[in-house]
């Protein structure tokens, strides 16, 4: 892989950053305690009040400190592991590591711009831009032609790609839902300026799943990259998403409705990134 070194030192950072970060969501618990605030729109919220995440609201920061557990125990190990297995020369690997990098750039895309200012704020920040960097530097790394040629002819193209499809459309309407009609302030806003995850997932993350899904279902040259990718971005970051649910049905005492459909969707992925990446058989590896 080209940039091999320059992208093992940009991924040792992130693992480094992201465990400070992820470290210091979970067990700081400093602050005024729970308070309430009166919005701009004139709702009184209540604030979390502890931790680097004392100023946000008192259902959202729980599911930071969720995701949180899962960048340290699930996104941190992944990280590493499949740069580890990169640098031994597995294409297999690489095709992983460009996924959990997608992870870690979404994810502390949306903690510099959604949580609230805090004194990691310059963290998120380096953590942002390194995912990105190394991230366009593995997908890059990559000959398309030669990549569409490593999968076998079992991949499950229709699978996966109809998956991302799918997830791109449910997902969009779920959070169509929560904007529309436009206009009138969605109780999702609370004391933020707007909705962020709404927002990014339908004017980035969304069209990029159906994009990537359509490209991966039709077998085309790209889709055997952009595919393999994003479902294993997916897998890790519905985790994430899983984890926020268990959250906030443990903060609310009450059964959430996305607790019933968001395991669903993270078993698929989990299982859509194992059939694609297991139909991998680069000349490379197999020797």
């Amino acid at each position: 892989m080209k940039y091999q070194k320059l992208v093992a030192v940009m991924v040792i950072c992130i693992a480094v950053l992201a465990l400070v970060a992820a470290g210091a969501g979970i067990f700081t618990s400093h602050g005024p305690g729970p308070f309430e605030f009166e919005s701009i729109h004139g709702e009184v919220i209540p604030i979390y009040g502890r931790g680097i995440y004392q100023n946000m609201s008192a259902d959202v920061a729980p599911q930071g400190i969720a995701q949180d557990y899962v960048t340290l125990f699930a996104g941190i190990p992944a990280l590493l592991i499949a740069l580890f297995l990169t640098l031994s020369g597995s294409q297999r690997a690489r095709l992983f590591l460009a996924g959990v990098l997608g992870y870690f750039l979404v994810t502390y895309l949306f903690y510099m711009a959604m949580a609230t200012y805090n004194e990691f704020y310059l963290v998120y920040i380096a953590l942002t831009s390194l995912s990105f960097y190394s991230f366009l530097l593995v997908l890059f790394s990559f000959d398309r032609e030669e990549l569409a040629a490593s999968f076998s002819k079992t991949v499950p193209n229709k699978f996966v790609g109809g998956f991302l499809i799918f997830n791109a459309v449910a997902i969009g309407m779920l959070w169509l839902g929560v904007v529309m009609p436009p206009g009138q302030v969605p109780a999702d806003v609370q004391h933020y300026t707007t909705l962020i995850v709404q927002g990014m997932d339908l004017s980035l993350l969304l069209p990029a799943s159906f994009i990537c899904g359509w490209l991966f279902l039709k077998g085309r040259k790209l889709g055997y990259l952009l595919g393999p990718v994003y479902i294993s971005f997916l897998s890790l970051l519905m985790t994430a998403l899983m984890a926020k649910i268990v959250a906030m049905t443990v903060l609310s005492g009450e059964l959430v409705p996305p607790i019933f459909i968001i395991p669903v969707f993270n078993i698929t992925a989990i299982v859509s990134t194992i059939l694609v990446l297991r139909n991998y058989r680069a000349v490379a590896e197999e020797e």
